[in-house]
C-alpha cells in the first residue's frame, strides 16, 4: 500500500479510536490505541489519554474550604494527558472499528 493510501483510509476514522502498530521494537511494537486526531503527509495524532476537566472551572476559587490538596484532585492539580505522534513512514498498519 503506497502512502496515499495509507492516508486515505486513515482520514476516514478521524474522530474514531484506532490501534496503530508501528515498525519500531520494544513496547511501541505493540501499538499505539487512541482516538485519531488528525492526519498529514508527515505524521498522525492520536490523542491517547483524555485529560481531566478543569478542577476549578470558575478561575481561581479553589482559595478556600471544602478542598483536599494533598489528594488526585483539586485545585492545583491537572492531569493533562497525552498525545502521540507517529510518522507516517513507521506506520505497519494500523486497525479500526468495523463501521
Amino acid at each position: 500500500m503506497n502512502d496515499n493510501c495509507l492516508l486515505e483510509s486513515l482520514t476516514r476514522y478521524l474522530g474514531q479510536t484506532v490501534t496503530i502498530f508501528t515498525t519500531s521494537g520494544g513496547c511501541s511494537g505493540n501499538g499505539f490505541t487512541g482516538v485519531l486526531a488528525s492526519v498529514n503527509d508527515s505524521y498522525v495524532k492520536l490523542i491517547t489519554n483524555i485529560g481531566a476537566a478543569p478542577s476549578c472551572p470558575l478561575g481561581s476559587s479553589c482559595s478556600g474550604y471544602g478542598y483536599n490538596y494533598g489528594q488526585n484532585y483539586g485545585c492545583g492539580y491537572n492531569w493533562l494527558g497525552s498525545v502521540t505522534e507517529i510518522p507516517i513512514c513507521r506506520i505497519a498498519s494500523f486497525t479500526h472499528n468495523a463501521i
